[in-house]
């Protein structure tokens, strides 16, 4: 085996494992939130209850996708041809639009529940 199919081969396997952790860290977040809905859903009837739910999945999803586009960067790491590169290009940029609106979510959600914390806080 020369060096050119040792490293082919151990990219392969350094982008399963990556894209592993990253289907691991959505599908742990996922299980996570639908626990957690199910068991607060039976708990509480409001709708505020959920919020806090939907910050945690959004950041699982987000981790996720940050280890999916690792993948994908690992991916093209070894002799790149001009056709992954625009692949790669197009995939990390869904994945950056995503992300970026999915942090935009879970911030204007983190402080809709600071709102709602300090107006309970100050008796309103």
């Amino acid at each position: 085996m020369d060096l050119d199919e040792l490293l082919r081969e151990g990219d392969r396997i350094a982008v399963a494992v990556v894209e592993t952790a990253g289907a691991v860290v959505i599908f742990v977040g996922a299980l996570w939130a639908a626990l957690r809905f199910v068991v607060e859903g039976l708990r509480h009837r409001s709708a505020a209850v959920f919020t806090p739910i939907r910050l945690s999945l959004g950041r699982f999803l987000t981790l996720g996708l940050e280890f999916q586009l690792a993948a994908d960067i690992l991916r093209t790491a070894v002799s790149p041809t001009f056709d992954q590169i625009g692949q790669l290009a197009a995939i990390a940029t869904i994945r950056t639009a995503l992300n970026f609106f999915l942090r935009r979510e879970i911030a204007q959600e983190q402080r809709q529940v600071g709102e709602a914390g300090s107006d309970q806080g100050s008796g309103t």
